[in-house]
């Protein structure tokens, strides 16, 4: 099935940076311009600093270089071993908040393939089948669009079903299921059925994991009525998002990168549950503002020390909430900066960059000194050939360039 990723990558790419010149005539009131190798398996921490792991099988690694953060996250960087709590990767801060909710509500349970005893492709569910029983942690046969029809009718009887796609892009052989029914149901039943469905699995450009599987499907789900989609980007959110998309009574679909699963992080001891709607202020800035998600946070956080050297000051906001957007943040930093540079791994046609530009256009429009750059995945099959995978992926080079050109 799914081949297991065991490293983490700095995919690249090479699309061509937007021209401001021809466009920045609309703004008449612009103010003027501010004065990958193969190698071990690395486990990366969400602070920036990169360390020896072990998952598991051995296999190609990359290294994502994620202490090129910008000059004001160092300290907090520093300080970080210090702080209380326990180092969790990724995959297993999904666990810990899956047990905890799993724990606290007998109503929840997980169904998927290979869910159970395997513990999952990777590993998110792994030893919580002999805990809770082959009834609450569900292995069930290859046929997506069944499984899932099934946990939105348990989740119409009181359950609340947390359903794990292999890979996300096998989801859209249930998106029948998905739209009609998961997200229209409390809807067309006149408020008699509420979905209190969580569908999560692993997404994004991997590692020569070809078309089928680097499926990027925010902008597939995201025009279905009814749906909330929140992306994770480190193991304090992933637990948080996971322990809010259970106890939401909505529908909600919640996207993990193949790539940041061994992502590792010290996270609280005592319980916490983040907001469904509410973005992550990821460094303050004055010149620009870079709205990013996902495995495009670490792209954005390399790109900014090189900014920083160069006189820009970027603030960086991770969106989280994929739908509906946190327009709240967004347009404050918006009110400071006026300046809007959108970073994304999804499609540029029609993706979640697209949306977020229409949302601001329309709400914050008097406020921009510049038009609003948007860099995305380019709008071609993910390739299976690793030298053309990295091309088709926005990199820190092209993040720095478009921020220059934006603040000319």
């Amino acid at each position: 099935m799914a081949a297991i990723i065991q490293g983490i990558g700095a995919a690249t790419a090479l699309t061509s940076a937007n021209s401001l010149n021809t466009k920045k005539s609309l703004f008449a009131n612009s103010r003027r311009s501010l004065s990958e190798r193969k190698g071990r398996l690395f486990v990366v921490r969400s602070d920036g600093r990169l360390s020896c792991g072990l998952n598991g099988r051995g296999g190609r690694a990359e290294q994502l270089i994620t202490n090129a953060v910008a000059a004001k996250e160092d300290a907090a960087a520093a300080s970080t071993s210090s702080k209380p709590g326990h180092e969790l990767l990724l995959f297993e801060a999904l666990r810990e908040g899956l047990e905890e909710e799993m724990d606290r509500d007998p109503t929840v349970c997980v169904m998927g393939e290979d869910v159970g005893h395997y513990g999952g492709s990777y590993k998110v569910t792994k030893g919580l089948a002999p805990k809770y029983g082959d009834l609450r942690v569900l292995d069930t046969p290859i046929a997506e669009n069944s499984f899932t029809g099934m946990g939105i009718g348990a989740a119409m009887t009181g359950l609340r079903p947390v359903i794990e796609g292999m890979n996300m892009g096998f989801l859209l052989l249930a998106f029948n299921q998905i739209s009609n029914n998961c997200g229209m149901l409390h809807y067309t039943s006149g408020g008699q059925f509420k979905i209190p469905v969580v569908i999560r699995g692993p997404g994004g450009v991997g590692r020569q994991l070809g078309a089928e599987h680097s499926q990027r499907l925010e902008s597939y789900f995201q025009s279905i009525p009814g749906i909330q989609m929140v992306a994770c980007s480190t193991p304090y959110n992933a637990k948080g998002l996971m322990k809010a998309a259970i106890r939401s009574d909505n529908p909600v679909i919640l996207f993990e990168h193949v790539l940041l699963y061994n992502l590792k992080e010290r996270i609280p001891d005592k319980e916490y549950v983040l907001n469904l709607e509410e973005s992550e202020m990821v460094r303050p800035g004055e010149h620009v503002t870079i709205l990013t998600y996902s495995r495009m946070r670490y792209h954005v956080m390399q790109a900014a020390k090189t900014l920083v050297n160069k006189g820009y000051d970027p603030e960086v906001i991770d969106i989280r909430s994929l739908k509906p957007f946190d327009l709240y943040t967004i347009g404050k930093s918006v009110k400071k900066t006026h300046r809007v540079l959108i970073v994304e791994e999804c499609m540029r046609t029609g993706g979640i960059g697209a949306s977020l530009t229409a949302a601001i256009t329309e709400n914050f429009h008097d406020y921009l000194d510049a038009p609003i750059v948007c860099l995305s995945s380019q709008d071609v099959p993910t390739p299976y050939a690793g030298t053309l995978e990295n091309w088709t992926v926005v990199q820190p080079p092209q993040i720095v360039t478009a921020v220059e050109q934006l603040c000319q």
